[in-house]
């Protein structure tokens, strides 16, 4: 038996399966460079969280952690970011001549929640992009396996003697057309899945380190109330 040439059976495809192939491809490529780079901005985000909480519950005072957090204000993400705004709206809402405590909180909490939602979005970016691809590529393979089922049945349907020879290419390239869907599809669906996973549980860590963080900004501020 002949080995098979994907690469012949391409360029001996109709146009029109052809381009769908390269459309395929082409969302391949783009599907496997966000998968690559998402799971390395995943992985550094639950990383450099837990490595910025170890430093925020080591530390003793609050004050200095944020003056150290604001020397690098620029390059903060995630949790350090989440802390540095928090705070310093706290600062800023704490030091104002009408300082209600639960405005201040208030305010802090907003901004904390502002911030994590922007960090979020961050992180998501191209990721639903994923699910679009893992969507429609099985049905853009689809589209290629009827075009070249149809270029079979066009050929065989204007001869007197169908042969295997006569309806092969069509059939071949109905098949890689399929084939090449599924690869593209298969591989963004599972990425999907697990990057939307993957952003639960970061989105649970910013939210259980607000929650945390302004526990202690209400006791701070209560603590000085009532002194």
């Amino acid at each position: 038996m002949d080995n098979i040439n994907i690469f012949d059976l391409f360029l001996k495809a109709s146009l029109v399966v052809q381009v769908i192939m390269l459309i395929l491809i082409g969302f391949s490529v783009v599907s496997w460079s966000i998968i690559i780079q998402k799971t390395k901005i995943l992985n550094e985000a639950v990383r450099e969280a837990k490595l910025f909480e170890n430093k925020f519950w080591s530390s003793i005072d609050l004050s200095c952690l944020y003056e150290k957090t604001k020397t690098n204000k620029d390059n903060l993400i995630g949790v350090e970011q989440i802390f540095y705004s928090g705070f310093k709206e706290f600062i800023n809402l704490y030091k104002t001549s009408i300082s209600i405590p639960n405005a201040i909180l208030a305010g802090a909490s907003r901004v904390m929640r502002i911030t994590m939602n922007r960090e979020l979005a961050l992180v998501e970016t191209n990721i639903p992009f994923l699910g679009t691809i893992g969507s429609i590529s099985p049905y853009i393979g689809l589209f290629g396996t009827v075009c070249g089922i149809m270029r079979s049945f066009i050929v065989s349907g204007s001869a007197r003697q169908i042969t295997l020879q006569m309806i092969a290419p069509g059939v071949a390239e109905a098949l890689i057309a399929t084939a090449i869907g599924l690869f593209t599809a298969i591989p963004a669906v599972m990425a999907f899945n697990k990057f939307n996973l993957s952003l639960n549980k970061l989105e649970q860590i910013y939210e259980n380190f607000s929650e945390e963080f302004l526990t202690i900004l209400h006791r701070q501020v209560f603590c000085s109330e009532n002194k």
